[in-house]
């Protein structure tokens, strides 16, 4: 018989449930995980992940190109546009390098 797991206990383990879990001692211990390396620059920073039409995103990049900036940096502009129309303290960062 094969050492791999049925699909009942693979299921048990990873959704928490006990019913088909072999017992602690039957259990391999998993190794630990490695942190998630954090790319130069992002600290800090936490995506903001949106979904629009295709025409927006093209549209957004043609006025990027046209701007000579970047489509953060219009981001950025849009965000702290909201922000001060809200009276909140407009936050949001450009990108030094495309800085207007």
């Amino acid at each position: 018989m094969s050492n791999k797991p049925d699909l009942a206990t693979l299921l048990a383990e990873t959704s928490g449930s006990a019913r088909h879990r072999k017992p602690a001692a039957e259990r391999p211990v998993a190794a630990p995980k490695a942190k998630a390396a954090v790319q130069k620059g992002r600290g800090g920073m936490s995506p903001i992940t949106v979904h629009f039409p295709k025409q927006v995103r093209d549209q957004l990049k043609i006025l990027a190109v046209q701007s000579d900036t970047t489509l953060h940096n219009l981001v950025a502009e849009a965000f702290n546009d909201l922000f001060a129309k809200h009276g909140k303290p407009e936050i949001a960062p450009a990108h030094p390098q495309h800085a207007e």
